[in-house]
């Protein structure tokens, strides 16, 4: 059986807009990832928020602006 979450509450984006919250989750995962190590268990947590929360387009071009050296979050 397959079991779908999404990405528990988070009382810092109380509101119904989840832009923030999905910034946010993309750019903890690529902090734990830098901290961490692509192959550790504690960041995909991370990942599963943001790809929940996230739109597609909006990760690929996060992808390739972080690629590029020109995205626009603190990593």
């Amino acid at each position: 059986m397959i079991e779908l979450r999404t990405a528990p509450a988070d009382f810092r984006f109380p509101t119904t807009n989840q832009t923030r919250h999905c910034f946010t989750r993309y750019i903890e995962f690529h902090r734990c990832v830098a901290e961490k190590g692509e192959e550790s268990d504690a960041c995909e947590k991370f990942a599963k928020y943001y790809r929940a929360l996230c739109p597609g387009e909006w990760v690929e071009r996060w992808n390739e602006q972080r690629e590029n050296g020109t995205f626009p979050g603190p990593l």
